[in-house]
């Protein structure tokens, strides 16, 4: 009797060795081989797939190499920022591939396609598992079907204009502080070389801060030095592990990664669960972000029964730093360069400030006059797409255009690439013209629509927060060139480099002179 159990037991972990290694040898080798034979069919060129790894080391090695150069000033920044998909797309051509792994990714450049893709969510949803993004995005960027309606819903009223407005006032505060520091650096010699980066950064960030948790203010500042603590550990992670599962090796960098994770979300916790109490007893702070959507949350609830739990509020706030803050901050940075570099644009905008403004305080209702400003940021964002690319994924056979794609294919849509297309924006695709913009986004895309200008995404997931974004940066240009004029320093390295977003590597070192006067 004895035996005959033992028999079973081994025939039993014999079976579950064999369905395990068949499942491994599927995912590592079979299935990749057939997605790539399926690829070279329909006219798509890559690398061949290599074991386990695909193309991540190569990947990772360009980007360690570019990583602490900085290179000639211009605009033309792509083969810097994201050199291992310029390479592919330079050799094999727009029709393209890389391996993320055992999983291949095409790159989709073409506007109609890209706008196809984006507006049916529900048949090109985002990768799922993709444990790095999801440990630091979480919340509406990473949640499908009926869960992101749900979530939309009750999150929207947060970034309603009307909400905005009310909050408005606490912009301007944290912009007039970061302009008071400079003024202070300016004061003896009316100039000063100032990295502004940090500045800048720590502005998005201080926004950010009052504008989501109000009263709860430095603990809000301190969820945000973390959350940029998590970004740099990130990037760690992805460029010294090429094998999936690294997140799971106990390296500083993962351990780190995971201590910060907990303690963010200790502090979110007991953020939301004191206003929730506030709320509770009617001394609840509504006009923030966080008491906005507790109080659409509770709306929801009472109306359906079900509404945002705990974890999912978390989540959302976590999204708020990386979405509200690192988004805006890119984009006031890198206008701050483009100005530098083109000096007539940076006296027209300056010109029309004064004209909206005069040296008076920023008025919300004046912003919607800046319209040389509204044209300079859709030329950064144009040229610095905070988000670099978007990636969706097939979960099903899905039909795109004449291809029909197989479930397990990734797709990259490269928007740096997108934007400095020639073929889409004419030869000179990589200088800076605001003018383009003259007409508003139609106009400068002459009629290739909406798949062309990426700079928040596009369809129905567009980012939720991007008038969030355009007024803190309208409002931040026009406190800064209302009082300051600036160029370049000597020490200036140009230096955009991706990670979730694109930061400048090495800083922004400027030469600030008071009061607007001409260099």
């Amino acid at each position: 009797m004895v035996a005959i159990v033992g028999k079973v037991v081994i025939a039993i972990v014999i079976g579950l060795i064999v369905r395990w290694g068949w499942k491994v040898l599927n995912w590592t080798w079979l299935k990749p081989k057939k997605l790539e034979k399926w690829l070279r069919e329909q006219g798509y060129q890559g690398n061949p797939y290599r074991l386990l790894i695909g193309d991540i080391k190569d990947l990772a090695t360009m980007m360690t190499e570019a990583k602490p150069k900085h290179i000639q000033i211009s605009h033309d920044i792509f083969s810097h920022c994201l050199p291992f998909d310029h390479h592919v797309i330079t050799k094999y051509g727009k029709r393209s591939f890389m391996w993320f792994g055992p999983i291949p990714r095409i790159y989709v450049t073409d506007p109609d396609l890209i706008k196809k893709i984006l507006s049916t969510p529900d048949d090109f949803q985002k990768p799922h598992p993709e444990p790095i993004r999801d440990s630091i995005l979480g919340g509406l960027v990473v949640t499908e079907g009926h869960k992101w309606i749900k979530h939309r819903k009750i999150i929207n009223p947060a970034f309603h204009l009307e909400n905005i407005k009310s909050m408005f006032s606490m912009i301007c505060s944290s912009c007039t502080d970061m302009i008071k520091k400079w003024e202070l650096l300016t004061v003896e010699s009316g100039s000063a070389e100032i990295d502004v980066w940090p500045y800048i950064d720590n502005l998005a960030g201080d926004v950010i801060s009052r504008t989501a948790f109000g009263s709860c203010y430095e603990e809000g500042q301190r969820i945000f030095r973390i959350q940029k603590e998590q970004i740099d550990l990130m990037t760690q992670r992805l460029l010294t592990v090429h094998l999936p599962g690294g997140r799971f090796i106990p390296t500083r960098a993962n351990r780190k990664f995971n201590e910060n994770n907990n303690t963010q979300r200790i502090l979110l916790m007991s953020i939301i669960d004191k206003r929730k109490k506030a709320m509770a007893i009617g001394e609840g702070i509504n006009n923030d972000l966080l008491g906005i959507l507790l109080k659409s949350n509770i709306k929801k609830i009472k109306e359906d029964g079900v509404g945002m739990s705990m974890e999912d509020v978390i989540e959302e706030c976590k999204l708020f730093y990386v979405a509200g803050s690192e988004t805006t901050s890119n984009l006031i940075v890198w206008t701050m360069v483009c100005l530098s570099l083109d000096q007539e644009w940076q006296t027209k905008a300056r010109e029309e400030i004064m004209q909206v403004f005069g040296n008076q305080e920023i008025h919300y209702e004046g912003l919607k006059h800046l319209n040389i400003v509204t044209m300079i940021l859709n030329e950064v964002l144009r040229l610095y797409p905070p988000g670099t690319m978007v990636t969706r994924a097939t979960h099903k056979e899905t039909q795109l255009g004449d291809m029909m794609i197989p479930s397990g294919v990734h797709i990259t849509i490269p928007i740096m690439h997108v934007h400095h297309d020639t073929e889409l924006w004419g030869e000179d695709a990589t200088l800076f013209k605001p003018e383009r913009f003259l007409e508003g986004i139609m106009g400068a895309t002459k009629g290739k629509g909406s798949g062309c200008f990426l700079p928040f995404s596009g369809g129905p997931r567009v980012c939720i927060g991007q008038n969030f974004a355009m007024i803190e940066a309208k409002t931040a240009i026009a406190k800064i060139l209302q009082r300051f004029s600036f160029e370049f320093s000597p020490s200036y390295k140009h230096s955009p480099f991706s990670s979730f977003t694109l930061p400048p590597q090495f800083g922004v070192h400027l030469i600030l002179r008071a009061d607007g006067l001409s260099p």
